[in-house]
Protein backbone atom coordinates (compact mmCIF):
# COMPACT_ATOMS: atom_id res chain seq x y z
CA UNK A 1 0.00 0.00 0.00
CA UNK A 2 3.18 2.35 0.77
CA UNK A 3 4.55 1.76 -2.49
CA UNK A 4 0.77 2.77 -4.44
CA UNK A 5 0.37 6.01 -2.64
CA UNK A 6 4.11 6.63 -2.97
CA UNK A 7 3.35 6.13 -6.74
CA UNK A 8 0.22 8.08 -6.73
CA UNK A 9 1.92 11.21 -5.24
CA UNK A 10 4.52 11.26 -7.98
CA UNK A 11 1.82 11.18 -10.38
CA UNK A 12 0.24 14.27 -8.44
CA UNK A 13 3.62 15.95 -8.37
CA UNK A 14 4.21 15.81 -12.01
CA UNK A 15 0.47 16.36 -13.09
CA UNK A 16 0.76 19.88 -11.00
CA UNK A 17 4.11 20.45 -12.38
CA UNK A 18 2.84 20.29 -15.70
CA UNK A 19 0.21 22.10 -15.50
CA UNK A 20 2.34 25.09 -13.86
CA UNK A 21 4.44 24.80 -16.94
CA UNK A 22 1.18 25.22 -19.05
CA UNK A 23 0.28 28.60 -17.45
CA UNK A 24 3.66 29.22 -17.45
CA UNK A 25 4.15 28.89 -20.87
CA UNK A 26 0.50 30.74 -21.62
CA UNK A 27 1.36 33.45 -19.07
CA UNK A 28 4.41 34.41 -21.40
CA UNK A 29 2.61 34.48 -24.56
CA UNK A 30 0.16 36.93 -23.14
CA UNK A 31 2.75 38.65 -22.19
CA UNK A 32 4.25 38.93 -25.65
CA UNK A 33 0.87 39.79 -26.75
CA UNK A 34 0.52 42.54 -24.09
CA UNK A 35 3.78 43.94 -24.48
CA UNK A 36 3.14 43.88 -28.47
CA UNK A 37 -0.39 45.29 -27.95
CA UNK A 38 0.64 48.67 -25.89
CA UNK A 39 3.81 49.48 -28.26
CA UNK A 40 2.99 52.73 -29.68
CA UNK A 41 5.14 54.21 -32.24
CA UNK A 42 4.50 58.24 -33.38
CA UNK A 43 5.81 58.76 -36.87
CA UNK A 44 5.42 62.22 -39.23
CA UNK A 45 3.99 61.11 -42.51
CA UNK A 46 3.19 63.50 -45.09
CA UNK A 47 -0.43 63.55 -43.36
CA UNK A 48 1.15 65.12 -40.02
CA UNK A 49 1.74 63.34 -36.95
CA UNK A 50 0.73 59.38 -36.94
CA UNK A 51 0.57 57.15 -33.94
CA UNK A 52 0.81 53.15 -35.07
CA UNK A 53 -0.51 50.58 -32.11
CA UNK A 54 1.06 47.43 -32.11
CA UNK A 55 3.52 46.15 -34.57
CA UNK A 56 1.64 45.48 -38.06
CA UNK A 57 1.35 42.21 -39.80
CA UNK A 58 -0.63 42.26 -42.59
CA UNK A 59 0.11 45.16 -44.77
CA UNK A 60 -1.42 46.61 -47.85
CA UNK A 61 0.85 48.84 -50.01
CA UNK A 62 0.00 51.24 -52.64
CA UNK A 63 2.98 52.44 -54.69
CA UNK A 64 5.70 49.71 -55.44
CA UNK A 65 9.19 51.92 -53.44
CA UNK A 66 7.64 51.02 -50.05
CA UNK A 67 6.40 47.08 -51.06
CA UNK A 68 10.38 46.85 -52.12
CA UNK A 69 11.20 48.39 -49.11
CA UNK A 70 9.44 45.95 -47.03
CA UNK A 71 10.74 42.96 -48.56
CA UNK A 72 14.37 44.69 -47.58
CA UNK A 73 13.26 44.07 -44.08
CA UNK A 74 12.48 41.02 -44.58
CA UNK A 75 8.67 41.39 -44.61
CA UNK A 76 6.38 40.24 -47.78
CA UNK A 77 3.33 42.72 -47.68
CA UNK A 78 -0.83 41.08 -47.46
CA UNK A 79 -1.42 43.00 -50.45
CA UNK A 80 0.12 44.98 -53.41
CA UNK A 81 -1.38 47.58 -56.03
CA UNK A 82 -0.91 46.03 -59.82
CA UNK A 83 1.82 43.19 -58.95
CA UNK A 84 2.50 42.90 -62.73
CA UNK A 85 3.65 45.84 -63.43
CA UNK A 86 5.78 45.54 -60.48
CA UNK A 87 7.43 42.23 -61.39
CA UNK A 88 7.86 44.08 -65.26
CA UNK A 89 9.72 47.11 -63.79
CA UNK A 90 11.35 46.44 -60.44
CA UNK A 91 13.95 44.18 -61.02
CA UNK A 92 15.35 43.45 -57.42
CA UNK A 93 17.33 40.31 -55.80
CA UNK A 94 13.68 39.80 -53.35
CA UNK A 95 10.16 38.59 -55.13
CA UNK A 96 6.89 38.26 -53.58
CA UNK A 97 5.61 35.48 -51.97
CA UNK A 98 2.20 33.18 -54.04
CA UNK A 99 0.40 34.92 -50.95
CA UNK A 100 0.56 38.33 -51.82
CA UNK A 101 -2.86 39.60 -53.53
CA UNK A 102 -3.06 41.74 -56.03
CA UNK A 103 -5.59 45.10 -54.82
CA UNK A 104 -5.75 46.75 -58.40
CA UNK A 105 -3.80 49.95 -59.21
CA UNK A 106 -1.62 51.92 -57.79
CA UNK A 107 -3.96 55.25 -58.87
CA UNK A 108 -7.16 53.44 -58.19
CA UNK A 109 -6.73 50.49 -55.54
CA UNK A 110 -9.67 48.71 -55.07
CA UNK A 111 -11.08 49.41 -51.77
CA UNK A 112 -13.07 46.29 -51.52
CA UNK A 113 -10.22 43.81 -52.35
CA UNK A 114 -8.07 45.90 -49.58
CA UNK A 115 -11.03 45.34 -47.17
CA UNK A 116 -11.34 41.78 -47.70
CA UNK A 117 -7.53 40.73 -46.39
CA UNK A 118 -8.42 42.63 -42.98
CA UNK A 119 -5.41 44.61 -42.71
CA UNK A 120 -3.91 46.16 -40.02
CA UNK A 121 -1.38 48.55 -41.90
CA UNK A 122 -1.82 50.66 -45.79
CA UNK A 123 0.68 52.05 -46.74
CA UNK A 124 -0.42 55.30 -49.24
CA UNK A 125 0.60 57.60 -51.50
CA UNK A 126 -0.24 61.15 -51.33
CA UNK A 127 -0.11 61.92 -54.93
CA UNK A 128 -2.61 59.13 -56.07
CA UNK A 129 -4.64 58.48 -52.36
CA UNK A 130 -5.27 61.94 -51.01
CA UNK A 131 -8.90 62.13 -52.27
CA UNK A 132 -9.24 58.30 -50.71
CA UNK A 133 -7.58 58.14 -47.51
CA UNK A 134 -10.60 58.87 -45.25
CA UNK A 135 -11.84 55.49 -47.16
CA UNK A 136 -8.16 53.69 -46.75
CA UNK A 137 -8.57 54.85 -43.03
CA UNK A 138 -11.82 53.41 -42.23
CA UNK A 139 -10.62 49.92 -43.58
CA UNK A 140 -7.08 50.34 -41.12
CA UNK A 141 -4.12 52.66 -39.83
CA UNK A 142 -2.57 54.41 -42.61
CA UNK A 143 0.27 55.85 -43.27
CA UNK A 144 1.05 58.25 -46.35
CA UNK A 145 4.43 59.42 -47.81
CA UNK A 146 5.08 62.36 -50.29
CA UNK A 147 8.82 62.27 -51.94
CA UNK A 148 7.22 65.34 -54.01
CA UNK A 149 6.90 67.55 -51.26
CA UNK A 150 8.84 70.89 -51.02
CA UNK A 151 11.25 69.35 -48.42
CA UNK A 152 11.42 65.49 -49.59
CA UNK A 153 11.78 66.55 -53.52
CA UNK A 154 14.84 68.32 -52.79
CA UNK A 155 17.02 65.41 -52.17
CA UNK A 156 15.02 62.15 -53.87
CA UNK A 157 17.93 59.34 -52.77
CA UNK A 158 17.65 60.51 -48.94
CA UNK A 159 14.39 61.03 -49.16
CA UNK A 160 14.29 57.46 -49.92
CA UNK A 161 16.43 56.42 -47.07
CA UNK A 162 14.63 58.07 -44.38
CA UNK A 163 11.54 56.72 -45.71
CA UNK A 164 13.11 53.59 -45.04
CA UNK A 165 13.75 54.11 -41.60
CA UNK A 166 10.63 55.84 -40.83
CA UNK A 167 8.75 52.00 -42.44
CA UNK A 168 11.26 49.92 -40.45
CA UNK A 169 10.41 51.67 -37.04
CA UNK A 170 6.78 51.39 -37.69
CA UNK A 171 7.75 47.54 -38.25
CA UNK A 172 9.73 47.02 -35.84
CA UNK A 173 12.83 45.92 -37.67
CA UNK A 174 15.09 48.68 -37.23
CA UNK A 175 18.32 46.56 -37.34
CA UNK A 176 17.13 44.85 -40.35
CA UNK A 177 17.13 48.00 -41.91
CA UNK A 178 20.73 49.28 -40.68
CA UNK A 179 21.92 46.07 -42.01
CA UNK A 180 20.73 46.52 -44.86
CA UNK A 181 21.31 50.65 -45.22
CA UNK A 182 24.99 49.63 -44.44
CA UNK A 183 24.97 46.58 -47.31
CA UNK A 184 23.46 49.62 -49.80
CA UNK A 185 26.35 51.81 -48.49
CA UNK A 186 28.93 49.41 -49.10
CA UNK A 187 28.21 48.30 -52.59
CA UNK A 188 28.10 51.94 -53.45
CA UNK A 189 31.39 52.30 -52.98
CA UNK A 190 32.53 48.88 -54.41
CA UNK A 191 30.88 50.01 -57.58
CA UNK A 192 32.61 52.98 -57.22
CA UNK A 193 35.77 51.28 -57.09
CA UNK A 194 34.95 50.08 -60.22
CA UNK A 195 34.84 53.83 -61.82
CA UNK A 196 37.75 54.77 -60.60
CA UNK A 197 39.78 51.90 -61.79
CA UNK A 198 37.83 52.67 -65.17
CA UNK A 199 39.13 56.50 -65.12
CA UNK A 200 35.62 57.73 -65.21
CA UNK A 201 35.80 59.31 -61.83
CA UNK A 202 35.05 63.14 -62.26
CA UNK A 203 33.67 62.49 -65.29
CA UNK A 204 30.72 64.56 -66.28
CA UNK A 205 27.38 62.64 -67.24
CA UNK A 206 23.72 63.52 -68.66
CA UNK A 207 21.43 60.55 -67.85
CA UNK A 208 17.88 60.55 -69.91
CA UNK A 209 15.03 58.47 -70.59
CA UNK A 210 13.46 59.42 -73.70
CA UNK A 211 10.52 58.53 -75.58
CA UNK A 212 8.28 59.66 -78.36
CA UNK A 213 5.02 61.95 -77.89
CA UNK A 214 2.40 62.68 -80.27
CA UNK A 215 5.72 61.68 -83.30
CA UNK A 216 7.91 64.46 -81.00
CA UNK A 217 10.97 62.90 -79.59
CA UNK A 218 10.55 63.78 -75.67
CA UNK A 219 14.14 63.52 -73.40
CA UNK A 220 13.89 63.55 -69.85
CA UNK A 221 17.46 64.87 -68.25
CA UNK A 222 17.74 63.98 -65.17
CA UNK A 223 18.56 66.92 -61.72
CA UNK A 224 20.46 66.64 -59.27
CA UNK A 225 17.96 66.09 -56.79
CA UNK A 226 16.48 62.64 -58.30
CA UNK A 227 17.34 59.33 -57.24
CA UNK A 228 19.36 58.72 -60.53
CA UNK A 229 21.60 61.85 -60.12
CA UNK A 230 22.29 61.19 -56.70
CA UNK A 231 23.45 57.57 -57.23
CA UNK A 232 25.35 59.22 -60.31
CA UNK A 233 27.08 61.35 -57.65
CA UNK A 234 27.51 58.67 -55.20
CA UNK A 235 29.37 57.32 -58.21
CA UNK A 236 32.78 60.03 -58.78
CA UNK A 237 30.81 61.79 -61.47
CA UNK A 238 29.04 65.56 -62.16
CA UNK A 239 25.86 65.97 -63.51
CA UNK A 240 26.73 67.87 -66.11
CA UNK A 241 23.00 69.67 -66.74
CA UNK A 242 21.72 71.89 -64.33
CA UNK A 243 18.36 73.27 -64.93
CA UNK A 244 16.72 76.95 -65.10
CA UNK A 245 14.18 75.98 -62.32
CA UNK A 246 13.88 73.91 -60.01
CA UNK A 247 12.01 70.64 -60.58
CA UNK A 248 10.08 68.47 -57.72
CA UNK A 249 9.94 65.36 -59.85
CA UNK A 250 13.78 65.08 -60.64
CA UNK A 251 13.72 65.83 -64.20
CA UNK A 252 13.14 68.43 -66.93
CA UNK A 253 11.94 67.72 -70.42
CA UNK A 254 13.47 69.01 -73.20
CA UNK A 255 13.79 68.82 -77.08
CA UNK A 256 17.12 67.24 -78.38
CA UNK A 257 18.36 70.54 -79.44
CA UNK A 258 18.62 71.57 -75.72
CA UNK A 259 21.40 68.93 -76.21
CA UNK A 260 23.32 71.42 -78.31
CA UNK A 261 24.26 72.65 -74.64
CA UNK A 262 26.64 69.32 -73.79
CA UNK A 263 29.63 69.79 -75.99
CA UNK A 264 32.33 68.03 -73.89
CA UNK A 265 33.39 65.00 -76.04
CA UNK A 266 33.97 63.17 -72.91
CA UNK A 267 30.75 63.27 -71.60
CA UNK A 268 29.14 60.13 -70.64
CA UNK A 269 25.67 60.30 -72.00
CA UNK A 270 23.45 57.28 -69.90
CA UNK A 271 19.59 57.07 -71.68
CA UNK A 272 17.26 54.70 -71.48
CA UNK A 273 14.79 53.71 -74.04
CA UNK A 274 11.91 51.07 -74.87
CA UNK A 275 13.46 48.86 -77.87
CA UNK A 276 10.12 49.55 -79.73
CA UNK A 277 10.58 53.54 -79.39
CA UNK A 278 14.36 54.18 -79.22
CA UNK A 279 14.58 57.63 -80.57
CA UNK A 280 17.97 57.47 -80.98
CA UNK A 281 18.38 54.79 -83.60
CA UNK A 282 14.75 56.09 -84.80
CA UNK A 283 13.55 59.18 -85.09
CA UNK A 284 16.77 60.89 -84.65
CA UNK A 285 19.06 59.13 -87.06
CA UNK A 286 20.39 61.00 -89.54
CA UNK A 287 19.60 64.25 -87.28
CA UNK A 288 22.79 66.73 -87.40
CA UNK A 289 21.52 68.05 -84.05
CA UNK A 290 22.71 65.18 -82.51
CA UNK A 291 25.20 63.55 -84.99
CA UNK A 292 27.22 66.24 -84.65
CA UNK A 293 27.49 66.29 -80.35
CA UNK A 294 30.81 65.87 -79.71
CA UNK A 295 30.18 63.06 -76.86
CA UNK A 296 28.30 61.12 -79.50
CA UNK A 297 31.29 61.40 -82.12
CA UNK A 298 33.21 60.14 -79.43
CA UNK A 299 31.31 57.04 -78.85
CA UNK A 300 30.46 58.30 -75.11
CA UNK A 301 26.68 57.10 -75.54
CA UNK A 302 25.24 54.10 -73.01
CA UNK A 303 22.00 52.81 -73.88
CA UNK A 304 20.59 51.29 -70.32
CA UNK A 305 18.19 48.30 -70.66
CA UNK A 306 14.60 49.53 -70.83
CA UNK A 307 12.89 48.43 -67.88
CA UNK A 308 15.85 50.32 -65.69
CA UNK A 309 13.69 51.50 -62.41
CA UNK A 310 14.58 55.29 -61.42
CA UNK A 311 12.16 55.78 -58.97
CA UNK A 312 12.48 52.80 -56.40
CA UNK A 313 13.19 52.24 -52.74
CA UNK A 314 16.99 50.91 -51.29
CA UNK A 315 16.86 47.65 -53.16
CA UNK A 316 16.43 49.45 -56.63
CA UNK A 317 19.58 51.61 -55.80
CA UNK A 318 21.70 49.03 -55.49
CA UNK A 319 20.57 47.71 -59.19
CA UNK A 320 20.29 51.58 -60.68
CA UNK A 321 24.15 51.73 -59.93
CA UNK A 322 25.21 48.26 -61.14
CA UNK A 323 23.42 49.34 -64.35
CA UNK A 324 25.12 52.92 -64.38
CA UNK A 325 28.95 51.24 -64.41
CA UNK A 326 27.89 48.15 -65.96
CA UNK A 327 26.96 50.29 -69.03
CA UNK A 328 29.85 52.46 -68.67
CA UNK A 329 32.98 49.85 -67.54
CA UNK A 330 33.59 47.53 -70.05
CA UNK A 331 35.30 44.56 -67.71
Amino acid sequence: MKKYGLFALIVCLLLLAACGSGEEAKDTKNDSNSSDKKREVTIEDAMGEQTIKGTPKKIVVLEWAYAENLLALGIQPAGVADIDGYNKWVNVDKEFAESVEDVGTRQEPNLEAISRLNPDLIIAFKNSHEQILDSLKDIAPTVTFDPYSDKESKDHYQNVINDFKKLAKIVDKEAEAQLALEDLDSYMKEQKQRVTEAGLEGSEYVVTQAYTSQNTPIIRLFTDNSIVSQIMNELGFKNAFQPDKFEKYGFSEVTVEALQHFQNENLQFLYIVQEENNIFENELKGNPVWENLSFVKAGNTHQLPGDTWTFGGVLSAKVLAKQFVDAMVKE
